[in-house]
């Protein structure tokens, strides 16, 4: 399927309305958007905005992925016409706006559970079931169960067409059926972006515009904190299955990166992830080096942004800047081939090329805590970094970017 250029060139900032910003809602995720603008990301895309399960809550507010009722909106985010306003004026600025869908199971005391029964699976007793042993908040849905399939697919449609919605990002997407996904596409077209939370090559061979690339995460946390060989993250890239990733370094699954890897091997991860190919993500308040998410189970809870980082971490939002900058008004980058380039040092020196439309950019970062200082294919002159250092060259400009 023809994709739409702004998917192939996309940048994603996920939000998550409760801790973006100090109001928690969707007026203060509006009112930043000229943030989101001049930071230069594309894709906004909003965590689950439905009111959540009281039943078995998990923490004080419940977990965002707990559906109570898929065609409301919680009230402490605003109303219909509050999210309507914020969509509509992110579209006129020029982002794309996608909607996290948990499909796969909802809420304890969901509405779906009284109005149809049926669509839940079920034990020997016949008793709704957990979706997994340690999810107690929530209960599973069953997709033999045709009727449900209906149902989900029109509340996909509902959301595009009542709010404008340019797409979904869909929770645990492997843990349902493959031909369902199918199904949705084939329904939605080739013009709504769908990301599947699942590492699954048969899902983005045509339901899916890009799936999760959680293997090259768990690579670059090997190399930057566990001291594992630089080349890892070439094997795994080379071992993916998936036509296309999302990349990052945070999202809300995860300890924030800064506290995982800390400031500079940070950026230096981050630059790996925007210039290879994929999709990159950024999450919440990343940009700025916030840690007031510091760890899960944040997500249970509001622990708003700590805006006051962009005085204090200025370099984050500066570096981030370029990153995207660079992604965005260079096709070799999100479309051109990534060809991987010898190093002196490769246990802890990652470099490749991206090329295409008559552009060449080299790329060279440091993945450890000492300084290098010697030869890369693809560079003229010996290469010098320093520890988490990143490097991009372009031949006929230069020097592109420097950490």
């Amino acid at each position: 399927m023809s994709k739409p250029q702004w998917m192939r060139s996309a940048v994603i900032y996920e939000i998550n309305p409760r801790a973006f910003s100090p109001t928690g809602d969707f007026d203060g995720i509006r009112q930043r958007l000229d943030h989101l603008e001049q930071l230069g990301v594309s894709v906004l895309w909003l965590m689950p905005i439905h009111p959540t399960g009281i039943a078995k809550r998990k923490g004080p507010l419940g977990s965002p992925y707990s559906v109570r009722d898929y065609y409301t909106i919680d009230p402490a985010y605003g109303t219909p016409d509050d999210l309507k306003r914020l969509i509509t004026e992110a579209h006129s600025r020029g982002f794309h706006v996608i909607l996290d869908i948990v499909a796969n199971h909802t809420a304890c005391d969901a509405l779906l559970l009284e109005t149809h029964p049926e669509f839940y699976r079920r034990n020997a007793v016949g008793e709704p079931i957990s979706a997994a042993a340690d999810w107690s908040d929530v209960l599973a849905l069953d997709y033999t169960n045709v009727d449900l399939r209906r149902y989900m697919r029109n509340l996909l449609r509902h959301w595009i067409d009542e709010f404008g919605f340019d797409g979904f990002r869909c929770d645990i997407a492997g843990y349902l059926p493959l031909d369902f996904w199918n199904e949705v596409r084939d329904e939605l077209g080739p013009a709504i972006l769908m990301i599947a939370e699942a590492e699954n090559a048969a899902l983005v061979e045509h339901a899916f515009d890009a799936g999760y690339g959680w293997k090259f995460f768990h690579a670059l946390n090997a190399v930057f904190t566990e001291g594992a060989s630089a080349t890892r993250l070439r094997e795994v890239w080379q071992q993916s299955l998936l036509t296309k990733e999302m990349r990052f370094t945070d999202n809300h699954d995860e300890t924030r990166a800064i506290v995982r890897l800390g400031e500079r091997a940070t950026l230096a991860a981050s630059a790996i992830v925007f210039l290879l190919d994929g999709l990159p993500l950024l999450y919440n308040g990343q940009e700025i080096g916030d840690t007031t998410e510091s760890a899960p189970p944040a997500l249970f809870d509001r622990l708003p942004i700590y805006w006051g980082n962009v005085q204090r971490r200025p370099h984050f939002l500066n570096f981030y800047q370029q990153l995207i900058r660079l992604r965005r008004a260079h096709s070799a980058f999100h479309d051109g081939e990534v060809v991987w380039t010898y190093n002196t040092a490769a246990d802890r020196i990652v470099s490749f090329i991206r090329e295409g439309d008559n552009q060449e950019f080299l790329v060279v970062v440091n993945c450890s805590n000492r300084p290098f200082d010697g030869h890369v294919d693809g560079s003229a002159q010996s290469v010098a970094l320093a520890p988490f250092g990143v490097l991009v060259r372009e031949r006929k400009w230069g020097v592109l970017l420097a950490l």
